[in-house]
């Protein structure tokens, strides 16, 4: 071909190559490597002195994990099986401990013989949650429910229960799921009366209690419902009437209702509370109630009203001034001075008010940076509208912000969740106090640190990485329907 030739007529492929795998740098685990822990210099410094790291912590520990004893009677007995197996000098961690004290870890003192009360209720906290949690998403929905029911009726068979109650609890399982399924808002109404019936079971007793107070709700809304007209007085005087009702009518009335109907179950006194289930209570209900409470403060807080939100912002700044550890102690020690001679105010309601009171007041601060981050044509779309304050709060306003302050939220979650182990300094058995006052102050089990420690610690990391998945599955499916 000439050099003319070449300059006039331009090339063309006239057959394509077959298609070829890349490089084998460019593919597969070696560009996985290279992208992402050898991408230059200094992250290849920094891969490398991770692995270094993770090779001295495994080096170091998993010596003493591999030769972990998980049957024994004493540490004494775990030391020689260790010595036995890996000759002397050898170390090796005593779960054993685990194994042999797992109830007081779970349970604290409660008695033995109703360890399934507390299963049950635990079980059915999950298919409360089912419906207000995974409303949308049906396989996980099923999912919750299938783990809170046969795990619960799994763990109370094992645990002793009899079979009357096994039979109620069957009964109670099959029916509740039916209910979220076809019947998704009366299973909303069932949730709602879910803490009576869990304190019904955790704390026993006469039945007629927890309904009672129950009834005090019902004639409160039915006392503003009647004053509906008189707006905001209204909420006063509901308030005020069930106030009055559970002051002056409940006990009588529980206790004139139970002479005549005993329905009754063995009672357990609040001392007996301790290690995860003394946490779980508190952290449930701090959580439950504090976040209402919450929203409640962060509008007080941004109100047009001075008074009110003077109000709100002396609260909110008082809380958040002082030490959790301080509330603890004004509801251990100091409360019993304000209230009449004879007062029984139990340990834990009085724990769980000042725990709800604390976290209420970061997460109203939480809430209100979710309302401050919306622009204000939200505000002025929900005017035009023709909207009132509580239906433009509902249904435009505290939507958005919520989404917007789902992290905040969940951290305040799992923060108090933790906080619980504080309980330990108003005399509760939390299960940090639970294991160095009473395990380990058995001579069998003196010596025994760092097992109690880890499964104490991976239980907590269990439950607070279980919130923080749910917040971010949470937060792909707002994002998701909002595109």
């Amino acid at each position: 071909m000439s050099e003319r030739h070449a300059e006039a007529v331009p090339f063309v492929r006239a057959a394509m190559l077959p298609p070829a795998l890349p490089p084998a740098r460019q593919a597969g685990a070696w560009r996985w490597l290279r992208l992402n822990l050898f991408s230059g210099p200094l992250n290849t410094a920094l891969t490398i002195l991770s692995l270094g790291a993770l090779w001295f912590l495994a080096a170091h520990f998993w010596p003493w994990f591999a030769h972990a004893v998980w049957k024994a009677s004493s540490v004494g007995e775990c030391r020689t099986i260790i010595a036995a197996r890996w000759g002397e000098g050898a170390t090796g961690a005593c779960f054993a401990v685990i194994r042999e004290r797992w109830n007081q870890f779970l349970f604290g003192f409660y008695p033995a013989e109703l360890y399934w009360r507390p299963a049950a209720a635990c079980g059915l906290l999950l298919l409360a949650i089912a419906p207000v949690l995974f409303s949308e998403t049906r396989p996980l929905r099923w999912l919750v429910i299938v783990l809170g029911g046969v795990g619960s009726f799994a763990a109370c068979a094992a645990l002793g229960a009899p079979d009357r109650a096994l039979g109620m609890l069957a009964a109670v399982i099959l029916g509740w799921a039916a209910l979220i399924e076809y019947a998704p808002r009366r299973a909303l109404a069932a949730t709602a009366l879910f803490p009576f019936l869990a304190v019904w079971l955790l704390w026993g007793g006469s039945l007629w209690g927890p309904l009672t107070a129950l009834a005090g709700f019902a004639v409160g809304l039915a006392v503003w419902r009647l004053t509906a007209r008189a707006g905001l007085l209204s909420a006063a005087l509901g308030a005020l009437a069930a106030a009055g009702w559970w002051l002056y009518v409940q006990a009588g009335l529980a206790a004139s209702l139970g002479g005549f109907v005993p329905l009754s179950i063995a009672p357990v006194e609040s001392t007996a509370f301790g290690g995860f289930l003394l946490s779980f209570v508190i952290g449930v209900s701090g959580i439950t109630l504090s976040l209402p409470l919450g929203i409640l403060l962060a509008l007080a807080r941004q109100s047009a009203m001075p008074v009110v939100r003077m109000l709100a912002v002396m609260f909110i700044e008082f809380i958040r001034g002082v030490p959790l550890i301080t509330l603890l102690f004004v509801a251990s020690i100091l409360l019993n001075y304000f209230l009449p001679p004879g007062t029984n105010f139990d340990i834990i309601l009085r724990v769980i008010i000042m725990v709800t009171l604390f976290a209420s007041a970061y997460m109203a601060e939480v809430i209100r940076g979710g309302l401050a981050a919306l622009p204000r044509g939200q505000y002025e779309a929900a005017d035009a509208l023709g909207l009132d304050y509580w239906k433009a709060q509902r249904l435009i306003v505290l939507p958005q912000a919520l989404k917007i302050s789902i992290p905040g939220i969940v951290g305040t979650f799992i923060g108090m969740f933790k906080d619980t182990t504080l309980v330990t300094f108003v005399g509760l058995f939390d299960p940090l106090k639970q294991m160095s006052d009473t395990i380990r102050a058995t001579f069998a089990w003196k010596g025994a640190y760092w097992e109690p420690y880890l499964f104490t610690g991976a239980i907590f990391f269990v439950l607070c990485f279980a919130m923080s998945r749910y917040a971010m599955h949470l937060e792909q499916r707002l994002k998701r329907d909002h595109r």
